[in-house]
């Protein structure tokens, strides 16, 4: 079962989870990137690198899965895009209190959240993006 196969506000673990292990693959994607592109001095290094990219990414995905349920289900407007836009802005916080950089979190929240809010917009009325023209 995807993400966006459960129904708003209901199942939030399996939302969180859901969000989770998609989050923790791409940072693991970019943890290998990011280690192959700067090459660490030892292997213990590239591990705590990979690790803590990882983790950052999960935390990231948990936080907007999580905070994208509660959210629906306090407002009663489970399909409001909003609700993606606080989860969003949410984990964006979070990106600024791990680099312990307000300027990081603010624009992180505002971007996180704006395109949390326009994927949700999209999938709400049927923007298509990628494909053949309908004529």
């Amino acid at each position: 079962m995807g993400y966006w196969d459960i129904p708003e506000g209901t199942d939030c673990a399996q939302k969180t989870w859901i969000s989770t292990k998609f989050a923790s693959a791409l940072g693991l994607v970019g943890s290998a990137y990011h280690i192959l592109a700067f090459r660490p001095d030892s292997a213990v290094e590239a591990l705590q690198r990979g690790f803590a990219t990882t983790a950052t990414m999960a935390s990231l995905g948990a936080i907007f899965g999580m905070t994208t349920c509660l959210t629906a289900q306090a407002r009663d407007s489970p399909n409001d895009p909003l609700n993606y836009f606080i989860g969003g802005c949410a984990s964006g916080i979070f990106l600024g209190v791990r680099t312990h950089s307000g300027i990081t979190g603010t624009s992180a929240c505002l971007g996180l959240g704006t395109l949390a809010f326009f994927t949700k917009a999209a999938k709400v009325e049927g923007w298509k993006i990628v494909g053949p023209p309908e004529l």
